[in-house]
């Protein structure tokens, strides 16, 4: 096992994941939601994280589970009422980098849209953040140059920069932390670009990251879909 990987097991002990919505354009239009006018976030918990070789991602029974891959931040130190105009000082925070796949209950999601009802069990099941190695910070010198991709049986389905952020990590973490203090060890999802979609049991995703065009080895996710055995089955609220 490399170091990456069994470093990976120090996820669980996340305070807590903070997401970012709709940072990037075309995620936005796929899913025909509104451009938001500052960094819109949301939590999830970390009982949703999977790290390598723990296991596949399980579909609930009645859930249209959904793929969105992502950079995410590992934070190195506590802060709070960041400046978004000190990018060094921001990026400083950053311990380490990882890859993860934001899991949702699309179905779910878009009844609690609908109805104006929360939407955190849409992405709160178990298993619903695949999570790769950690990347040293030195392996992605800018974290705003660098393509993010998400393969479904061998088939790439997301593929973009990270550099088309509508806001970049800098404000999103000033954002952050102006509402919430970020401690050492939580775990910040940047967004997702276009091409999200479906998975169902019997698939197998794999994602990634690369920097200049080369892959960086502790970022890749490949891990199984598979049925859930659970009681959960979705119904209407």
């Amino acid at each position: 096992m490399s170091r990456s990987i069994s470093d990976a097991a120090s996820l669980h002990k996340a305070g807590k994941v903070v997401c970012i919505g709709r940072n990037y354009a075309d995620h936005i239009t796929e899913l025909n939601s509104a451009r938001p006018k500052q960094p819109f976030f949301f939590l999830k918990p970390t009982s949703s994280i999977v790290t390598p070789g723990q296991g596949p991602v399980i579909c609930p029974k009645g859930v249209d589970v959904h793929y969105e891959v992502e950079l995410a931040l590992i934070m190195g130190k506590e802060v709070r009422d960041l400046d978004a105009a000190d990018e060094k000082g921001t990026l400083d925070a950053i311990e380490s980098y990882a890859v993860g796949i934001d899991m949702t209950a699309r179905n779910v999601q878009n009844e609690a849209k609908k109805k104006g009802l929360p939407w955190s069990i849409a992405k709160g099941f178990d298993t619903f953040l695949p999570m790769s190695g950690i990347i040293p910070k030195s392996a992605i010198p800018d974290p705003h140059n660098a393509e993010l991709y998400l393969s479904v049986n061998e088939a790439t389905k997301q593929s973009d920069s990270t550099n088309l952020m509508l806001f970049r990590i800098p404000q999103v973490l000033s954002d952050i932390s102006k509402v919430m203090t970020i401690h050492k060890g939580d775990i910040i999802l940047t967004g997702t670009p276009k091409g999200v979609g479906p998975v169902v049991p019997g698939d197998v995703m794999r994602a990634g990251i690369k920097v200049d065009g080369k892959e960086i080895e502790e970022g890749k996710i490949e891990i199984p879909v598979e049925a859930s055995k659970g009681a959960y089955s979705f119904a209407e609220t």
